[in-house]
């Protein structure tokens, strides 16, 4: 079945999605970022298939959101890379929504301790500009540069 590109939208969700859209990418992205660095290890995690993941992760390394590195013996090591780090940040976001509408009675599968203050939090979306709360009722959507046409 031929993956449906969203790269060349007007639209950053659907860039966004093109890049990690495929379910297993942001699996990937969680297991190396908590650590899973090596093709054994996050295959294992995950349970995919060898083709299916050595497929995603040519996509990841391709797309600049993992890089591959040697580590022993012509085997390669994933990391990310500053873009993929980035795209953490939304899985944290994923994660709070996750633990409240998803994660029943048994509570949330993993905290999270801010190493600023040492306690266990969640993201909050705030403005960069006066750091206030951001939430969908907060804002307006307006027609950006890259929008000519755009129906508001």
């Amino acid at each position: 079945m031929q993956r449906t590109q969203f790269g060349e939208m007007a639209c950053s969700i659907a860039r966004t999605l093109d890049v990690i859209g495929e379910p297993w990418s942001p699996l990937i992205l969680r297991d190396v970022y908590v650590g899973f660095s090596r093709f054994d290890q996050i295959q294992q995690d995950l349970g995919i298939s060898r083709k299916v993941l050595t497929e995603r992760l040519k996509w990841l390394v391709a797309n600049d959101v993992l890089d591959r590195r040697p580590y022993s013996g012509g085997r390669f090591e994933y990391v990310l890379t500053d873009k993929g780090l980035e795209l953490v940040e939304l899985l944290m976001v994923m994660v709070k929504w996750g633990d409240r509408w998803t994660a029943g009675t048994a509570g949330p599968p993993v905290l999270y301790r801010h190493h600023a203050c040492g306690e266990i939090s969640h993201v909050e979306l705030s403005c960069s500009v006066c750091h206030k709360p951001m939430t969908p009722a907060d804002i307006d959507v307006l027609p950006g540069p890259a929008t000519a046409g755009f129906a508001s």
